[in-house]
């Protein structure tokens, strides 16, 4: 009986590739996001960021928390300030939500810093969807204590007459939801070269599937932080 081995399987090679100068010493770095590819899937999984000192040679590896998804990618761009490029991970997760999971790292000094993870902002930017008499839809962001009133009157009259009766009064109480975050944007608003985030969060009604618009927020650093500083929420056309 013979027994054949096929070498490299399941090894590590890079899904994404970026360069410039992340550790401030006016070299370009190189800058690779590393992963173990399944068989006939895009699923990749053991994901792990590696920065190239383009100086030195020397290389650092950072292991992420969430480190399994779809379409890895980095960019590079300067997030706080200090004129040294900030590496920005976006991974998605597959799911029917459109879930991403998202980083950013400052490599400043040749020492890994995480100044941006998703399960901090999804944490802290928690909301309540409720349904009111009318037609209307109450958002309630608990994170800056506002209320948003979305109008769904133009829905067609089937949806309606599930949830209201004749007069436009609630049959039953009727909550819905806000997603976690489903994308995350770099974005220089003011032209400064500095980048601000621009999150979007899925506003749902009684399943995922009842889109009801969209929570965004902008978020900038201050104070060795990201901080609120604009949110609005979108509405879907119905």
């Amino acid at each position: 009986m013979y027994h054949y081995y096929r070498t490299g399987v399941n090894q590590p090679e890079v899904v994404s590739f970026a360069r410039g100068d992340v550790n401030g010493d006016g070299m370009p770095d190189n800058v690779y996001l590393t992963g173990t590819k399944t068989a006939d899937s895009p699923f990749i999984q053991n994901i792990t960021l590696h920065v190239q000192d383009g100086r030195t040679g020397q290389v650092i590896s950072v292991s992420l928390r969430e480190n399994a998804g779809y379409n890895p990618v980095l960019f590079l761009g300067d997030f706080t300030g200090d004129g040294i490029d900030d590496i920005f991970i976006s991974i998605a997760t597959g799911g029917s939500g459109g879930i991403m999971y998202h980083y950013i790292y400052s490599l400043a000094g040749n020492t890994a810093k995480l100044l941006f993870d998703f399960n901090v902002y999804n944490e802290q930017y928690q909301y309540e969807v409720t349904y009111l008499d009318h037609y209307k839809v109450k958002v309630f962001s608990k994170f800056n204590n506002q209320n948003y009133i979305i109008d769904i009157s133009t829905r067609d009259a089937d949806y309606l007459n599930e949830i209201y009766d004749p007069n436009g009064k609630l049959k039953s109480p009727i909550t819905g939801f806000v997603n976690p975050l489903s994308g995350l944007y770099p974005v220089d608003f003011d032209l400064n070269n500095v980048y601000e985030l621009l999150a979007y969060q899925k506003v749902a009604g009684r399943y995922n599937a009842d889109s009801l618009g969209y929570v965004l927020n902008t978020l900038g650093w201050s104070n060795n932080r990201f901080a609120l500083q604009n949110q609005y929420v979108a509405i879907l056309g119905f």
